[in-house]
């Protein structure tokens, strides 16, 4: 959740709007959930203190592409789509204060120091806005390949390098760089693992880089950020996976209706929002295609629940043991069935993986005990709660 266009379009402070977060969020959901916040502005980053004690939220975030590009593209004013002081930027500089407010806090607050992180979307703005007008005078790619070509890998390998150096500066020792999606992205995560031994970085991929490409995605509601790849880096995502180098594997879960996500023109890429549903696909998926390819179901419950829960302050979460929340998932692993959107019970009206066949699937779903999922239906109560984490 951040400040700012397209979530509750207002800005200002973390005090004031937090609190409304939290009220909206209420009684809405079936699973626990907390949040992750993105320091906009230099008043959000002194608020980190107040939000770590206050609200229990230990994890935050910087999108680096924000400097010349909103959510979906170009962005003509940074001030009015982050909606912050006129005389701020959101740009490299501001990067370095978040690093520097967020080990501030861990100095500060030493019983939350471990669980209180920094995540960062890495692409590079410069890069993307000079690309973009490439791609597009040029005029000779469409679709999702377009996209991809306009925020090139070597986008995410800079981006990734200049926030892996900034936390060197720093001395920011928790870093997640997330939904890598190509081979140049690993390549510099890991090479910065190597260069900064001392910082204790995380790598995230998501569900959609590893299932889907630019030619087997359904359409330009693939539309993400970073972008869905060529298959050689899919392919590249899955070795990574096997040799041990990701951390974790998400949704990434953003996604719109169907009159929100297409532009007036509903074939130009470059109009539609960037985002998609992906949740009831991440188990499913890397069940399926994960198995396939020699990943044990131990590594895949390392990789959705236990690495995730330590890393953001869950104590409650992520095994089956005494002591913990009885948050289960019961999944068929020997089920064959193809993906339909008309089939889903999200209000998103389309999905990348349309006609995608799946070998595994979930049957039922516990939260805390209670039974939330069952023969392909959302039932019972919301009875999700709000987590305040790193205690």
């Amino acid at each position: 959740m951040r400040t700012g266009q397209y979530y509750l379009n207002k800005g200002g402070s973390y005090r004031d709007f937090f609190p409304e977060v939290l009220s909206l969020s209420q009684g809405n959901a079936y699973v626990d959930y907390a949040f992750h916040l993105a320091p906009m502005s230099a008043q959000h980053i002194e608020e980190i203190p107040f939000l770590v004690e206050e609200f229990g939220v230990t994890s935050f975030k910087i999108f680096m592409f924000y400097g010349s590009h909103g959510l979906h593209g170009r962005s003509t004013s940074q001030s009015d789509f982050l909606m912050i002081p006129p005389d701020e930027r959101y740009d490299i500089a501001h990067f370095e204060f978040v690093m520097r407010g967020v080990q501030k806090a861990r100095e500060i607050l030493t019983e939350y120091a471990p669980h209180i992180s920094l995540s960062l979307h890495c692409e590079t703005a410069e890069i993307m806005t000079a690309y973009t007008k490439l791609v597009e005078q040029e005029g000779t790619l469409t679709g999702l390949r377009a996209y991809s070509a306009s925020r090139p890998p070597h986008s995410e390998g800079l981006a990734v390098t200049i926030a892996s150096y900034l936390a060197h500066e720093t001395q920011l020792p928790n870093i997640n760089l997330l939904h890598l999606s190509s081979e140049k992205a690993l390549s510099a995560a890991l090479t910065m693992k190597n260069a900064f031994p001392h910082i204790d970085f995380r790598r995230e991929v998501t569900i959609g880089h590893l299932l889907a490409d630019v030619d087997t995605a359904s359409g330009i509601g693939g539309k993400v950020n970073p972008p869905l790849r060529e298959r050689e880096d899919v392919e590249a995502l899955w070795r990574h996976m096997l040799a041990g180098d990701i951390d974790w594997v998400v949704s990434d879960h953003a996604c719109c209706r169907d009159e929100l996500k297409f532009g007036a023109d509903r074939g130009d890429v470059f109009l539609a929002k960037s985002g998609f549903g992906g949740a009831e696909y991440l188990l499913p998926g890397l069940v399926g295609e994960g198995t396939k390819r020699g990943l044990s179901l131990q590594r895949i419950a390392q990789l959705l629940s236990w690495n995730p829960a330590r890393r953001y302050g869950l104590p409650t979460k992520g095994t089956i043991a005494e002591g913990y929340d009885a948050d289960i998932a019961l999944v068929d692993p020997n089920v064959e069935w193809t993906v339909r959107a008309a089939d889903s019970e999200s209000t998103q009206e389309y999905t990348p993986f349309e006609g995608f066949d799946m070998t595994a699937r979930v049957t039922d779903t516990f939260v805390r005990g209670h039974q939330v999922f069952t023969d392909g239906k959302v039932v019972g109560d919301p009875i999700g709660t709000f987590l305040r984490r790193g205690r």
